[in-house]
């Protein structure tokens, strides 16, 4: 019976989601970002700071001087996700940039075209 209980356990608790390539995990869940009515664009990984973020926003009206820490903290989330994008993207710049090197070292295309004829 314990299993049992383990197994419902397992069930009840919703799964993380995982994205390739990010070292950051995703905290919150596809059912908790509907339920809390999370646009689809910004259902990334900050989407766990955005949550209380709005909820402190609706509750304070908006204010701009209202929420500071939650919207730091938000803030400072997606400039980390989009510092990590950068930095993949340039190194897959260097890989393409070692592959053409040895592309051009190894085969290179001749000035004048051979023909049949020759």
């Amino acid at each position: 019976m314990t299993q049992e209980f383990c197994s419902d356990q397992r069930r009840e608790e919703p799964e993380k989601m995982e994205v390739k390539g990010s070292s950051k995990k995703m905290i919150a869940t596809q059912e908790e970002m509907v339920a809390n009515k999370v646009p689809i664009p910004y259902r990334d990984h900050c989407a766990h700071l955005l949550i209380p973020l709005n909820k402190c926003r609706q509750a304070e009206f908006y204010l701009p001087w209202k929420c500071e820490n939650e919207r730091h903290s938000y803030e400072k989330c997606e400039y980390e996700l989009v510092m990590e994008r950068m930095l993949q993207m340039q190194k897959i710049r260097e890989e393409e940039a070692k592959f053409k090197q040895a592309g051009k070292q190894g085969g290179s295309i001749p000035l004048i075209p051979k023909t049949a004829d020759t």
